[in-house]
């Protein structure tokens, strides 16, 4: 039994070291000699970065970043092997522990001073190791608010908070998929935990939403600009508005 703790300390350990990865800013500071978290919305997250650094940079970030939260839980799926385990279910619930500690390692990260994300990413690709179809869902609805009205801390929130609401009505497949009979009330109550978590992560986003000063997000336009840049059909400025501001240079010469 000694052994079976013993690896399981190791895996949370695993588990914070793989959450603690700051794709954001390493990538930033690697190929753009930027670090995000002092530029945008200062914060080592997907959508600061697209904002800052462009779409080249935010796709590695957002997949490392749901990938970390991925591997982090689902390396728990091998106490299978190990016979000191209980049941299925304590693997279920120590898989639930998992996406905490991965996610603590996003918010809270050891490689970068302790300074991370919101941890969105990481919490989507942690669930999907628990839970993908649920997972699946949670995205869908980010996607529609989102496109319906462009803001991605909107988008979160509003994902975040259907993440219990699926979970209630679909939490006794979670169990099943591990051939169980009953439901899984650990992981109903952690989905509550993980909507109050994203809400309050994104206090100061919620804050300028009442506002009205949260800046919006049109993320088609970010990857169509991104496609004809790559394709060569960027357009070029038109006439009227290149001499337009030149003439408006050439004011400002005059008046400095």
């Amino acid at each position: 039994m000694v052994i079976t703790y013993y690896c399981i300390v190791t895996l949370f350990i695993i588990a914070y070291l793989l959450g603690s990865i700051p794709s954001a800013v390493w990538i930033g500071k690697r190929y753009y000699g930027v670090d995000v978290r002092e530029h945008g919305s200062k914060n080592a997250g997907t959508t600061n970065v697209l904002r800052v650094l462009g779409t080249r940079a935010a796709i590695p970030v957002f997949a490392i970043d749901f990938l970390k939260g991925f591997i982090a839980v689902s390396i728990f799926s091998l106490l299978k092997y190990d016979t000191g385990i209980p049941s299925q279910a304590w693997i279920v619930n120590m898989k639930i522990l998992a996406v905490f500690v991965s996610v603590l390692g996003h918010i809270f990260p050891i490689f970068a001073n302790f300074r991370g994300g919101k941890g969105v990413a990481t919490v989507l690709g942690a669930v999907t190791g628990i839970q993908p179809n649920i997972a699946l869902l949670c995205f869908a609805v980010w996607i529609v608010v989102l496109a319906l009205w462009e803001y991605v801390s909107l988008a979160s929130i509003v994902a975040g908070c259907s993440f219990p609401v699926f979970v209630s009505i679909f939490s006794g497949s979670i169990y099943a998929r591990h051939g169980l009979s009953h439901t899984s009330i650990s992981f109903l109550v952690f989905s509550f935990v993980v909507a109050l978590a994203l809400a309050w992560t994104h206090r100061k986003n919620v804050g300028r939403l009442l506002d009205g000063t949260e800046p919006k997000l049109n993320i088609w336009d970010y990857f169509s600009r991104e496609i004809a840049s790559r394709l060569g059909l960027a357009e070029e400025p038109k006439k009227s508005e290149t001499n337009e501001n030149s003439a408006e240079n050439k004011e400002n010469n005059t008046n400095n």
